[in-house]
Order: C-alpha cells, then sequence, then structure tokens
C-alpha cells in the first residue's frame, strides 16, 4: 500500500512537470513570435536607414574582417561601401545586384531575383518582409547587455544555411547577425550608429561602372 502510494504521488510530480516543461516550450514560442513581431514593425515603419558595419568570415581556412557604411532605402534598395578594404562595393538596385572592387578588371552584375549572397537575406532590414515567413523553428533566447537572439533556419536555403541567429534588442532594432554555413562557416555582421529614416539620396543606389572596366552577368545560383 504504501509503496503503491509512493508510485501514484511520483507519478503526480512528473505528470505535472511535464505540463510545466510542455508550458515553458509553449511560453518560448510565443515569446520568439512576439519578438519577430516587434522586428517586423520597427523595420516596417521605416523609409530609410544608415549605419555602420563590421563583416567578419571564417571558413575553409579562411579568415577575414572587412568593415564599412550600409544605406537602405525602401523599396528594395540596399549599399554596402566598404572603408576596409576601400573601394569594395555591393549594391542592390532593387533590379540587379552589384559587386566591384577597386581594381577588379570586371564588374558583376545579377538579377536581383536569382541573387544567393549572404548579404541578400538582410532584405528583412528594408522591411517587406516578415521574420515568421522568412525563418523556420524560430526560438529566442537572453544575450548580454539585456538584448536577445532570435535563431532560425532561412527558408528556401537549407542546402546552405544552417541557422541564421539576429541579436536585437527590446525595441526590435537588429545590432547583429550570425550566419552558419551547412560547411560550418561562419559570416557574422554587426551594426553600430543606427539612423533610421536618414536623408539617403536615390541616386546613391545607381551603380555607374568605372571607364573601361566592363560588366559581366554573373551565373544565377545552381
Amino acid at each position: 500500500m504504501s509503496g503503491g502510494k509512493a508510485i501514484k504521488f511520483s507519478g503526480q510530480w512528473l505528470l505535472a512537470g511535464a505540463f510545466a516543461f510542455l508550458s515553458l516550450g509553449q511560453a518560448s514560442a510565443q515569446s520568439a513570435q512576439e519578438m519577430a513581431q516587434r522586428v517586423d514593425r520597427h523595420y516596417n515603419q521605416l523609409h530609410s536607414l544608415k549605419a555602420g558595419f563590421s563583416e567578419s568570415y571564417e571558413g575553409m581556412g579562411v579568415r577575414r574582417a572587412e568593415s564599412g557604411t550600409l544605406l537602405l532605402l525602401k523599396p528594395g534598395r540596399m549599399r554596402w561601401d566598404y572603408s576596409s578594404p576601400a573601394g569594395k562595393l555591393f549594391l542592390l538596385d532593387g533590379q540587379y545586384g552589384w559587386f566591384y572592387s577597386k581594381g577588379d578588371s570586371q564588374v558583376q552584375r545579377i538579377p536581383a531575383k536569382q541573387l544567393d549572397d549572404l548579404r541578400s537575406p538582410l532584405r528583412f532590414l528594408l522591411g517587406h518582409t516578415q521574420l515568421e515567413k522568412e525563418l523556420n523553428n524560430l526560438s529566442l533566447a537572453g544575450a548580454p547587455g539585456g538584448r536577445f537572439t532570435l535563431t532560425g533556419q532561412p527558408k528556401g536555403q537549407e542546402n546552405r544555411v544552417r541557422r541564421l541567429t539576429l541579436t536585437v534588442s527590446a525595441d526590435g532594432a537588429i545590432h547583429g547577425i550570425e550566419i552558419e554555413e551547412v560547411d560550418g562557416a561562419l559570416t557574422r555582421f554587426s551594426f553600430t550608429s543606427e539612423e533610421t529614416n536618414a536623408a539617403v539620396p536615390a541616386q546613391a543606389f545607381h551603380f555607374t561602372p568605372p571607364a573601361g572596366v566592363p560588366v559581366v552577368n554573373a551565373l544565377p545560383p545552381v
């Protein structure tokens, strides 16, 4: 009898623990959903944005650190001006993506719809997508400085990207992005001095190839 009661008592606690675990998981998913929506709202209300950026890459025995200024302008325009290395440019004019580094023998151009660059997932900074539709299996965790991390797997990039993690503040602003590829390579972006609705001229997103440098149509991803 006493043994039966002990088993019953333990079972009740196990059952209560299971419910608590399930409730915690549901609350976490709900929190991730709420934070994703907060990020959406932060960027959906913007017309333009200017920020400093740092970019690092580690993979395949290569380490690279770069930095510069990021400009965004709706609809669909993005400009990455690199100060280190000086003269490197990635520009999205809404129709094409342009790649050029000072001294290159050619300019690469590719239709925006075919773009498979790790900077292209950052289009959600342009405020025309929903994170919950862009990322599978969203999860939320705490981060230093009162910030949070939102992690998910980018839809449509399962063969290349294992996870994408956003470091965000409580107001929904993105301060960092980490992209882990399936081969283990890591690309990190951090953003500083964000200026929302900055005076960004539309002509900043018009690319004119340097004189004598041919434009080559880049191949779409296989």
